[in-house]
Parts: C-alpha cells; sequence; structure tokens
C-alpha cells in the first residue's frame, strides 16, 4: 500500500480533528502534529486554515453524499418509500464517531456567517441543496406529487433528525423519522 502524501495526511488528520473536536478548537499547530508534516508542507498545500477548513468540506460533501445515496437507493430497492431515508441515517448515527453533520457544525461554530470565509457558508448551502435536490429526485423516481414540495418536507425531517440524534443520542429518533418520512411518502401519494 501506497505512503499517502503529505496533502492527503494533512485532510486526514483535520477531518478527523474538525469533525470531532470542532473547528475553533483544532488549530493548525495540532494537525502538523498529528499529521506528521512540516509546517511549510501544510502552507504549501493550504495557504490558511480556512482554505483547509474549505478542502476538507469539499472532500466531506463528495463522501457523505456518496454514502447516503448508495445506501437509499439500495434500501430503495427493497422497499419503496421514503422512510428508508431514515433507516439510512440510522445506520451513520450507530456510528462511534457520529458527531453530527460537518456543515451544520461549522455554521453553528462561526455564528451562522461562516466568518470571515464566505465560501465556507456558501459550501453548506451547496451541500443541503444537494441533499435536497437528491430527496426530490427521489420523489420523483417514486411517482410522488409535487417532488420538489416533497423535497421541502423530507429535508426539514432529515436535518431534524440529524440535528437530534446528535444531541440526544436516542434510537427513537429513527422510529420518529421512519414514520413522519412515512406519513409525507402517503400523502404525496397519487390517488
Amino acid at each position: 500500500m501506497a505512503t499517502p502524501s503529505a496533502r492527503d495526511r494533512i485532510l486526514d488528520t483535520a477531518a478527523r480533528l474538525f469533525y470531532r473536536d470542532g473547528y475553533r478548537a483544532t488549530g493548525i499547530d495540532r494537525i502538523i502534529a498529528e499529521s506528521g508534516v512540516a509546517k511549510m508542507s501544510l502552507y504549501r498545500h493550504f495557504a490558511s486554515k480556512n482554505d483547509l477548513i474549505f478542502e476538507y468540506l469539499q472532500r466531506r460533501h463528495d463522501v457523505w453524499m456518496t454514502w447516503f445515496e448508495t445506501g437509499v437507493r439500495r434500501r430503495l430497492a427493497a422497499r419503496p418509500n421514503l422512510d428508508v431515508m431514515a433507516d439510512t441515517l440510522g445506520e451513520w448515527f450507530e456510528g462511534e464517531d457520529f458527531r453530527g453533520c460537518a456543515f451544520i457544525n461549522m455554521v453553528a461554530e462561526s455564528g451562522g456567517g461562516a466568518g470571515d470565509d464566505a465560501r465556507l457558508l456558501e459550501q453548506a448551502v451547496s451541500h443541503k441543496a444537494s441533499l435536497q435536490a437528491f430527496v426530490g429526485d427521489i420523489a420523483r423516481e417514486l411517482g410522488l406529487d409535487q417532488p420538489e414540495a416533497v423535497a421541502e418536507e423530507a429535508i426539514i425531517c432529515i436535518e431534524g433528525m440529524i440535528v437530534r440524534a446528535q444531541t440526544t443520542h436516542d434510537t427513537a429518533v429513527v422510529r420518529a423519522g421512519r414514520h413522519t418520512l412515512a406519513r409525507l411518502h402517503a400523502a404525496f401519494t397519487g390517488v
């Protein structure tokens, strides 16, 4: 197996620390120490901490969306209902390292404005738009009426589930989400 590049080691370390400990609590010196790279190496790849956060969020978006879409589609093959999204999220919630949504966390830590770097808030908005678009696509594929309206309502449930799971660690969150999404599915099924 090839040794990861310095850039990859920096990103891997930053990803672990940002997600586990938060953006503000994770300093550049800690990332340098834990990734085993020189300070100059970090700054050769990332001009600032915000550039590193930006790259981390891009990677997080790609990895998480691929995981979520794959999990939802796999479950839809067995049960064509919006409620499979709750079960997919439940799999994530059960993970030992679950700390909520990296994008929600970033916005919360920055006071809603992503600090002095508008790119970070734009990434959060873009991630949530991608998630909502995916839900709309699934609603269309399931033949539900008004797929955009379904997506608008479903995203509220999905986001609420993520925040509730992060704050309560209660497994009932998945059951409640499944019921809510199933009712939404039924409400938009053409009769």
